[in-house]
């Protein structure tokens, strides 16, 4: 089984999805910072469904996710993953994005980098002539061009406090398309910072999401995070918990860290008190097993002191998105399916997109995955794919596979990450099944 290596844990329960109190006070207040759209969602939406829908999907959507294409020994068989694609949280932020383009036709808009993880989405909306800022070398973003009259969309993603703080004295107009799901994580971030305990984030250090969630922590003075990215860097936290022997030295944990953690982290100072949140698109398992690790790691740290209650030095709340969760779990069960797993898998969104990464790790463990970051990646004539093998960096190349649909009788799955849309799915099946031949004219 794919997580049989994690530990579980328990968790307080999920409460309602919310929005953050700061954002909830001033949507109700102030006309110019908007996070329920225009009411609009009726006028944009032939726009919308022209531009991302897929017939062809739906067609083996209602065939139960699975179709075969073709006779004889040349048939595919085309499985869908039960659930994939747009989440409601992207579903949500494109929508909004279309609408602030109808609702202020003559205004400049501007977004604060991508609005998902997606280039097919990310172009047609500048096409609409939405601007996107990119941050410099640093990873902050210049809004000295920006002004009053301007209108800015905050991404699905959020942006960090300082981002927020920095529009808002321009007096732009903001629309705030961040998902319910990562505010959710955000209100846990800050009720740590306010009560005294370090946010152990597990996250990449460099995603928008992560630094937006790890910023929480300065609404409070002594707020600190630190960030792991998988259980390796989580162990060399748990190790210098409990003074293993094996342990980094105080100066090495800083440096490795330096990155990672908010500025004058102190690892002796603020490893005593931990709570534990996540980027929404990471492992789910993974997340779950860090907490409990750094629970346990806690507990035999601190359990002899006078007094002991481990609520004291840990917390751990349920802040794993549902639609990462099942996107993730739909394809352990394909992969698991008693037909056993197909032949080869195809995995389609963008290469910076974490959902659509972890997605692509968990089906390599079972079968032949290509992760695409779009349907063109899927050469008819030639008979290739480009594709980014996992585990390679960001800015790495990607590299073409000759003769990648083998044998006959072939069982091809497909899913896509939580930004990818369901035009380019199907653009996707329709290459694969050209490439053996087959036509849907």
């Amino acid at each position: 089984m794919l997580q049989s290596g994690f530990q579980r844990v328990t968790v307080l329960p999920r409460k309602p999805k919310f929005d953050c109190d700061l954002a909830e006070l001033m949507a109700n207040v102030d006309t110019t910072y908007i996070r329920r759209g225009f009411g609009l969602t009726k006028q944009v939406e032939p726009l919308v469904q022209a531009e991302y829908h897929s017939r062809l999907v739906d067609r083996i959507r209602e065939a139960g996710n699975e179709l075969t294409f073709g006779t004889g020994a040349g048939a595919v068989t085309i499985r869908l993953a039960d659930s994939f694609g747009f989440c409601y949280g992207v579903d949500r932020a494109v929508d909004y994005a279309y609408q602030t383009r109808t609702q202020f036709p003559d205004r400049r808009l501007f977004l604060v980098g991508e609005i998902i993880h997606n280039p097919h989405v990310n172009a047609r909306l500048q096409a609409v002539g939405i601007e996107f800022l990119q941050p410099g070398s640093t990873g902050s973003f210049d809004f000295s061009g920006i002004e009053a009259n301007d209108v800015v969309i905050l991404p699905a993603f959020g942006v960090t406090v300082a981002a927020f703080h920095a529009l808002r004295g321009i007096g732009c107009t903001i629309v705030d398309t961040t998902c319910g799901s990562v505010l959710n994580v955000w209100k846990r971030v800050d009720q740590y910072a306010r009560d005294g305990y370090t946010a152990l984030i597990h996250g990449k250090y460099h995603h928008e999401e992560t630094k937006a969630t790890a910023s929480q922590v300065f609404r409070h003075p002594n707020g600190r995070y630190l960030i792991v990215l998988n259980m390796d860097e989580a162990r060399l936290v748990t190790d210098y918990i409990e003074r293993a022997p094996n342990a980094l030295s105080r100066d090495q944990f800083i440096d490795f860290f330096a990155v990672r953690s908010s500025t004058g982290f102190e690892p002796d100072r603020d490893l005593a008190r931990i709570g534990c949140a996540n980027q929404t698109t990471m492992l789910a398992g993974e997340s779950l097993a860090i907490a409990a690790k750094v629970g346990q790691a806690l507990e035999r740290r601190y359990r002899s002191s006078e007094g002991f209650d481990l609520a004291d030095h840990f917390r751990s709340f349920d802040t794993i998105c549902s639609a990462t969760q099942e996107r993730q779990d739909a394809v352990i069960e394909m992969m698991e399916d008693e037909k056993g797993p197909p032949d080869v898998m195809v995995v389609i969104g963008g290469y910076n997109s974490s959902n659509t990464n972890h997605l692509a790790v968990i089906c390599s463990r079972y079968t032949a995955t290509y992760h695409v970051a779009d349907a063109a990646c899927i050469n008819v004539e030639h008979g290739t794919i480009r594709f980014k093998p996992n585990g390679t960096p960001l800015d790495a190349s990607e590299v073409e596979a000759e003769d990648w649909l083998p044998g006959d009788d072939l069982r091809v799955g497909l899913t896509a990450g939580a930004s990818t849309p369901n035009n380019k799915i199907g653009e996707a099946v329709e290459r694969l099944l050209r490439t053996r031949g087959i036509s849907l004219d």
